[in-house]
């Protein structure tokens, strides 16, 4: 099993920035397609986007297209979610795992969930 401590998360103002990481522990993920998903109250857990092993391919959601980046680190074992042009829909817990699969279709993370980091877009 792997584990994550994701960050980054806070209150940010409609069309700001946000930069989430997630460190992994317990094993290497340089060879595993890596998620970052949200979840907002009273919703499922949503795909927000995929990059593959290597950050050659990546997939978002259509609704974070243009505005999200999704990039990994394999040396540090992290993996990152730069956020911009945020929008109060985007407002959710943030979480990673490691991917089933890299395509949108039916991915859901293979590890146990970590603790999320917050995000809050609000005037």
């Amino acid at each position: 099993q792997v584990q994550f401590v994701e960050s980054g998360g806070g209150l940010v103002q409609p069309r700001g920035s946000l930069r989430l990481s997630c460190v992994a522990s317990g094993r290497s993920i340089s060879a595993s397609g890596m998620g970052w998903f949200r979840q907002a109250p009273g919703k499922e857990r949503e795909f927000v986007a995929t990059i593959s092993w290597s950050g050659g391919t990546t997939y978002y959601t259509d609704s974070v297209k243009g505005r999200f980046i999704i990039s990994r680190v394999n040396a540090k074992n992290t993996v990152y979610l730069q956020m911009n042009s945020l929008k109060p829909e985007d407002s959710a817990a943030y979480f990673c795992n490691r991917a089933t699969t890299i395509q949108p279709s039916g991915v859901r993370g293979m590890d146990y969930w970590g603790k999320g980091t917050l995000v809050t877009v609000s005037p």
